[in-house]
């Protein structure tokens, strides 16, 4: 699935002691002697990180600085067969054709062989024994069994986004291996490799001495650990904006193109504003932002989630923000407009089926509404139910249901609507609007759960070709009628169309709180100001906050103004927990509108 990133307006001012942020390496040829230069000091270092990060360019660029008489190890050395690694990854990636089961529990050291790596820590003490320089690098070579080697280690991160550009092109290197594999397979990263990585970077978090942004092998950008340490503690003080991405795809629309000049996209429909799987961009005053991914955050949980989801959903970030183009110039039918009739799974679901730790509960929030807007939610009165189980099963996405709208109920919209679309609700985003669609996370690494049912047996995008013209998508029917709760539309009218309620105002400004239903986890808020308001995170709340009216708004703590960040219309940001008391100044002149998404238990 392709997808872009954009850095727009991007960036998080952290301002550190010049002690601290002197100590910055920017530059990957100054990065490398700097590497060397530790590791000739320290005699054996370790070179750890995530799955994307070239670390053959990184040893053949340290290979040319220390000479030949360097030892280097590759942490792949110390892992299984292949097929033995296959064997322990077959039980998360699972039989199911589109989801796996969480790998809750295990470590790397579980996909490495023992008596290698013996050999490896044999390999390092020898070097050391003959007054020679030695390496290991890749994911795992800071090992704890390694630890009683190791002088110093780095450890060199990746975000989401171009590994999964790497995984999609064939190009990622997995555990166990020197080279690309190219039949790697998506599931054995967000079931279980993932979790792997994860629990060796929290590790290496604690012992490591040096951090390197890795993103870039052209530009490398390396933290002495306190810098880092620093810049992590300051970036969740304040509100934290993110790297978006936007993807096009079947009902992909074309708003983006009067809002974001982004090269390469030629239909959007996915936009994710904030989540998880977010990369974020920290400016320290360097020559370049560091980047790292939104996880790194979560050493910090308690700042950023509070304590009653850090304790209740430990890692987890549970909200995300996404903004659903779509506008067409000219009118098209609902067939080409809408999303894939789907819906998504509960808590207990996604606990029973997949080993996830939160269902999908969503909403959807209309910020821009044409002609012709509408929201498919919910089944007609007198549709019959099983005929239309009947039709999907038939179809699996390859024969068109010619009377489809017999079955599913139309909303018109317009701005400020505001649906409820709890487990098991069928709907989709129908065309000619733009969603802001707030959910919650199900997943620590970003896994993504809608159960498609129908999606009109239409082509998808080619982003090579850059047409319509690729197969169809899979359907998950089994999952979708497991989960459906068959909600038909005097339901969704009297339950599921929520109002805003004002809860305070004083003429400059107005806070609403929409109505919500008890299967709901969050609350819908939106604050109206001419110049400025005020709101808080009690210390308990994460807040997402997105710009729908208005050009510019500033969001700075009460306690502590340098704690600050602007955003423009249509972004958003994070408001960590722990930040407490802030305020929205609006920078337009006229007046500005944030809408936010919180928990209500917190």
């Amino acid at each position: 699935m392709p997808l872009y990133e954009y850095y727009g307006n991007a960036e998080n001012k952290v301002t550190l002691p010049p002690e601290l942020t002197s100590k910055a390496v920017v530059g990957t040829d100054r990065v490398v002697r700097e590497i060397a230069r530790v590791a000739r000091e320290k005699g054996t270092v370790a070179i750890d990180g995530w799955y994307g990060v070239n670390f053959g360019a990184l040893q053949a660029a340290l290979q040319k600085e220390l000479g030949n008489g360097a030892v280097f190890l590759h942490s792949a050395e110390m892992y299984r067969d292949a097929e033995d690694i296959a064997k322990y990854q077959a039980k998360y990636v699972t039989e199911d054709p589109s989801f796996g089961w969480v790998n809750t529990e295990g470590t790397l050291q579980d996909l490495m062989e023992p008596a290698r790596v013996a050999q490896a820590l044999e390999r390092l003490r020898q070097a050391a024994k003959e007054g020679k320089t030695a390496v290991i690098y890749g994911p795992g070579a800071a090992v704890a069994e390694l630890d009683g080697a190791l002088g110093a280690v780095f450890y060199a991160d990746f975000t989401m986004q171009p590994m999964l550009w790497q995984m999609w092109g064939g190009q990622l290197v997995p555990f166990g291996r020197r080279e690309p594999a190219g039949d790697y397979a998506w599931k054995k990263y967000y079931y279980n490799d993932f979790y792997l990585l994860y629990r060796q970077k929290k590790a290496v978090f604690q012992k490591m001495d040096f951090y390197i942004d890795a993103v870039r092998e052209e530009e490398l950008k390396m933290l002495p650990v306190d810098t880092y340490q620093a810049m992590v503690d300051e970036a969740v003080r304040q509100p934290v904006k993110q790297v978006k991405i936007l993807q096009p795809g079947p009902w992909g629309a074309y708003r983006y193109r009067d809002l974001w000049q982004v090269e390469g996209l030629e239909c959007n429909a996915w936009n994710e504003l904030a989540g998880i799987e977010l990369s974020v961009l920290i400016d320290l005053g360097l020559e370049k932002p560091v980047n790292i991914p939104s996880q790194n955050l979560m050493q910090r949980p308690v700042q950023m989630v509070g304590e009653y989801v850090h304790r209740t959903y430990p890692d987890l970030l549970p909200l995300q923000v996404w903004l659903d183009d779509g506008y067409f110039p000219e009118p098209v039918s609902w067939e080409r407009s809408s999303m894939p009739i789907h819906n998504h799974p509960s808590t207990q679901y996604v606990n029973r089926h997949f080993n996830e730790p939160l269902g999908r509960y969503e909403t959807y929030y209309i910020v821009e509404s044409y002609k012709g807007s509408s929201t498919w939610m919910g089944y007609k009165e007198t549709a019959d139910l099983e005929e239309w189980e009947r039709l999907c099963r038939e179809s699996e996405n390859k024969k068109v249901i010619p009377n489809w709208e017999d079955f599913i109920k139309r909303w018109d919209t317009n701005v400020g609507d505001l649906f409820h679309i709890p487990p098991g609700t069928t709907h989709g985003h129908g065309g000619n609007q733009m969603i802001l669609e707030m959910d919650t996370g199900p997943s620590v690494a970003g896994t993504e759960y809608s159960f498609f049912t129908y999606d009109f047996a239409r082509n998808t995008w080619d982003d090579q070709k850059k047409t319509m013209t690729a197969k169809p998508m899979r359907m998950h029917l089994d999952h979708s009628f497991a989960n459906q709760k068959w909600i038909r539309e005097t339901r969704a009218k009297e339950f599921h169309r929520a109002r805003p309620i004002a809860v305070a105002g004083d003429g400059k400004f107005r806070k609403d709180q929409y109505t919500t239903i008890p299967e709901q986890p969050f609350h819908i808020e939106r604050i109206f100001l001419e110049e400025r308001a005020e709101n808080d995170t009690e210390g308990r709340f994460m807040h997402i906050v997105t710009l729908t009216e208005g050009r510019r708004v500033t969001i700075r703590s009460l306690d502590d103004p340098r704690r600050s960040t602007t955003i423009e219309r249509l972004q958003a940001c994070i408001i960590p927990a722990g930040m407490g008391r802030h305020e929205y100044v609006n920078e337009d002149g006229s007046h500005a509108m944030v809408v936010i998404i919180r928990l209500k238990k917190g």
